[in-house]
């Protein structure tokens, strides 16, 4: 069954973005009496449409299972734009909580005036990507940051690191289970200078190593939560 966010409810009734709208008119080609589900406030909703598709009505509110992982929040840095729809659309497929843009030094990309646009972009992205994979929240996109910014982010801290050999990702899941919100630092291309891997350690990020081999950086958001999802799924 199709799924939308909502944009405002009124009593028994859903209001969804225009896009949407056209999405069930003429992508779907739904029908009146077809039912979707609409997501509003983080409740799940059983909605039928009606009246040549102008309305859409209610029926039930549904039962929705609990996140079986912990929050993660992703650090990323600024890519051209296939790797970067790529990391958008798959993190949030695999559950990520929340997501934040920075500038690093070896970034081959610089936004600059277009961020807006950029952001705008993404946020339709991830929420496409959330409505595919039946997800109950949009994750948060935060905007272009720096890392004295992300130091002050509250939870066990890691960051992606190609130097650090022997405190391996499979270690940590293994043992530090007991926290409450996760914080992910990934490198750019080249990974991270040596210098800012150098500054978030001192400020309690720990180094971990992926493994011998060295993937590119869209592949380590996907590697990340993949095992994050094999270890927490209940």
């Amino acid at each position: 069954m199709q799924r939308y966010f909502g944009k405002e409810k009124q009593e028994n009734r859903m209001i969804l973005e225009d896009g949407d709208m056209y999405h069930i008119r003429k992508v779907m080609r739904m029908k009146d009496g077809d039912e979707i589900e609409v997501v509003i406030d983080g409740k799940l909703y059983l909605c039928y449409l009606e009246n040549n598709l102008d309305e859409i009505i209610i029926k039930e509110e549904l039962k929705t299972p609990n996140d079986f992982m912990k929050p993660v929040i992703l650090v990323i840095p600024i890519l051209k734009e296939q790797k970067m729809d790529l990391i958008l659309q798959k993190a949030t497929e695999l559950g990520v909580t929340e997501i934040i843009p920075v500038s690093m030094k070896r970034s081959m990309v610089k936004i600059g005036e277009k961020e807006t646009k950029k952001l705008e972009r993404w946020n339709k992205i991830m929420k496409e990507a959330s409505e595919q994979s039946m997800r109950n929240f949009v994750p948060k996109l935060q905007s272009v940051t720096t890392f004295s910014e992300i130091t002050k982010l509250e939870g066990l801290k890691l960051v992606c690191s190609t130097r650090e050999k022997e405190n391996t990702f499979k270690k940590f899941l293994q043992t530090s289970s007991n926290y409450d919100k996760l914080i992910i630092v990934i490198g750019p291309e080249g990974g991270l200078d040596i210098e800012e891997e150098k500054f978030l350690q001192k400020h309690n990020f720990i180094p971990v190593t992926l493994g011998p081999r060295i993937m590119r950086v869209e592949t380590v958001p996907i590697y990340v939560l993949s095992a994050l999802n094999y270890e927490y799924m209940e």
